[in-house]
């Protein structure tokens, strides 16, 4: 039997030795500033954002943030921050706001009241956690950590937990009412008993892995690219373009759909279903499809998480193909169904939540319920800034909830990779393999 807790420790302590090395003039600096009162903020108040990580993902967050100050949101951007400074510089420039190289300096900034984190998946936690100390509120992209990173992920939830940081997780599926309606329906009791939840991701291609654009193939480590800082806890390794610019590829900085696509899939499942932590993960997959050199991430992953609630969930998925049996409401996704001891839920026609009963003597009625709204990415932010405004935790996409979630994903592909089950030893909180 293999514990993953002491790996992690380790991990955290070198990371933060090292965090504490570099930056002790601002490790100084944050730890004599105050944090935010609780007090909410006036609603007449702007909001000052600043992005961490001005890549693909964090243009686009930036885009999304300019369109609701265009709408008249009462938000500004007020910082950004890369460690390649090219990029930065273009951020800085389009957007007009102040730039910084070390995420520490945009966090230390009064002007900012939320944080949104755009970095790659290993560097996440850290800041995040750096973020709710300093007292700021947090948009982290997800996965919220790395999946070798549990030990990280547990730290980041009980420091969100004791600070007054309203979070939110990237998971903006989760502004889909279907999901808060399935949620309400299953509490209500009308699919009885909860037993089992089934989801997925399917799509074709793996462009968001190999299609990661070099910004310059004569990019070099040096003032202007922070090597170190991108390896972060990562194993030490010589600077290399693809590793940088196409970090996604990796496992190093990277899981595939496990880690990238399956938290827009399996977050609401276990919020619907209302369960904890898993007693057992066990998963399979790999390079099926796309088996080129660089790419060490699997293309196909599938998992069963069994929980002592006595449901089950399952999420099945791969790059090779984007047939869906069940239709999804946004691209290669596939809709959870929830089924219960009297009947099931599910989507039909995108349009509707179909209750279909169990087909047995006195059996309940089959319903349908209109769906309120669809996903929508800007009203995610929205959902963030209210809550920021009125110092609720209770986001759509909570850290509770992320670590429930990432715990799932921590133990498949920790399986995955050992080929074993993993186990979770609800009393320490830790994750064995047998």
């Amino acid at each position: 039997m293999i514990n993953e807790n002491v790996h992690h420790q380790d991990v955290i302590s070198r990371r933060e030795f090292v965090q504490k090395s570099a930056f002790g003039a601002t490790s100084v600096a944050l730890g004599m500033m105050a944090t935010r009162s609780a007090v909410a903020k006036n609603a007449n108040d702007k909001l000052g954002i600043g992005v961490i990580g001005v890549g693909g993902r964090g243009n686009s967050h930036l885009a999304m943030l300019k369109q609701m100050i265009d709408e008249g949101d009462n938000i500004d951007i007020v910082a950004v921050c890369d460690i390649y400074r090219p990029r930065l510089e273009q951020a800085a420039k389009k957007y007009n706001t102040r730039a910084y190289m070390d995420h520490n300096e945009l966090i230390a900034d009064p002007r900012v009241d939320i944080v949104c984190i755009a970095t790659p998946d290993h560097i996440h936690g850290y800041q995040a956690i750096d973020a709710a100390r300093a007292g700021k509120d947090i948009y982290c992209e997800k996965p919220v950590t790395h999946w070798r990173q549990f030990e990280l992920t547990k730290k980041l939830a009980r420091v969100v937990a004791e600070s007054d940081c309203v979070f939110q997780l990237g998971t903006q599926a989760m502004s889909d009412s279907a999901w808060q309606q399935m949620k309400k329906l299953v509490q209500d009791g009308l699919i009885g008993q909860p037993l089992f939840g089934e989801t997925g991701f399917f799509r074709i291609g793996d462009w968001g892995e190999r299609d990661m654009p070099i910004d310059d193939a004569n990019a070099a480590a040096g003032d202007d690219l922070l090597w170190e800082k991108f390896l972060g806890d990562a194993p030490q390794h010589e600077f290399n373009i693809d590793r940088f610019f196409r970090w996604r590829l990796f496992e190093d900085y990277a899981g595939g759909p496990v880690t990238d696509l399956y938290p827009h899939s399996l977050t609401q499942v276990i919020d619907i279903l209302a369960v904890g932590f898993p007693d057992s993960v066990v998963a399979v997959g790999g390079i099926h499809r796309y088996d080129y050199e660089l790419r060490e991430v699997p293309d196909t992953f599938n998992l069963l998480a069994q929980y002592p609630e006595n449901v089950t969930i399952s999420v099945l998925g791969t790059q090779a193909n984007d047939y869906n049996a069940t239709a999804a409401r946004g691209a290669g996704q596939r809709c959870p169904v929830i089924r219960g001891w009297d009947g099931s839920l599910s989507i039909l026609d995108n349009k509707e939540i179909l209750f279909t009963p169990l087909q047995v003597r006195g059996a309940k009625q089959p319903q349908r319920f209109e769906i309120k709204f669809a996903e929508d990415n800007i009203q995610h932010w929205r959902n963030l800034i209210q809550c920021s405004r009125a110092r609720n935790k209770e986001t759509w996409s909570p850290m509770p909830l992320a670590y429930k979630t990432q715990t799932v994903l921590h133990m498949a592909m920790l399986a995955h990779r050992k080929k074993q089950t993993a186990q979770f030893d609800h009393e320490n909180e830790q994750i064995v393999l047998s």
